[in-house]
């Protein structure tokens, strides 16, 4: 079984408020224009995966970085958990089951199916997912969670098993937190638009 509803939780890519630890190397307009990359290559990547709804579970306003064929609903006030719990909350008023993505993996792909789990998890490297996706409704499933942390994977994987739920893992990515993380992602992954971005940035220096 396959989501039903792909969700994107995303920021707008604007100077100042997206990717501020990237700042250690990059300048913030230069650190949006790669936020607005790896936006730009999930966003890809979510319309060629088979779904019947996508949305943007967006923070800020949608731009030219956003295809049709994606609903937008608005993020909540709130911190992280509530925001996903939210957008995951969204995309089962559409139809479940609903994976939801972040923008800080442009290489990601969403050849993922559930296998008779109730819910699939995605790890990243520095602790925490990439990815989550529920089979129905779960009531406080973020519940508990502290969230970027190098614990948060782990402590949303040990949640949903609390609640009953078999988990399946999903393949580990690295995502782009930091100048080292965009350098590696890159260069792994240069057919990306996120690559050609950050070559054009470094190319620069």
């Amino acid at each position: 079984m396959r989501a039903t509803t792909l969700v994107l939780l995303a920021k707008a890519p604007v100077p100042g408020r997206v990717k501020t630890r990237l700042h250690a190397e990059f300048t913030p307009t230069e650190a949006a224009a790669l936020a607005s990359a790896a936006i730009e290559d999930t966003v890809r990547t979510i319309a060629a995966t088979p779904a019947e709804h996508r949305l943007v579970a967006l923070d800020g306003d949608a731009g030219s970085w956003l295809p049709s064929g994606f609903e937008v609903v608005p993020q909540p006030s709130g911190d992280l958990g509530t925001r996903l719990d939210a957008a995951v909350d969204a995309g089962f008023d559409r139809g479940g089951p609903v994976l939801l993505v972040g923008m800080d993996t442009p290489q990601l792909s969403l050849d993922v199916s559930f296998d008779g789990a109730d819910a699939v998890l995605g790890p990243t490297d520095d602790g925490g997912f990439w990815a989550i996706g529920l089979r129905s409704r779960c009531a406080g499933a973020f519940d508990g969670v502290a969230m970027s942390t190098d614990r948060t994977g782990a402590d949303q994987l040990a949640r949903l098993e609390s609640l009953g739920l078999r988990v399946r893992l999903l393949h580990r990515l690295r995502d782009v937190d930091e100048p080292a993380d965009a350098r590696a992602v890159a260069l792994k992954y240069p057919d990306t638009t996120f690559a050609a971005a950050w070559r054009t940035l470094t190319a620069r220096r």
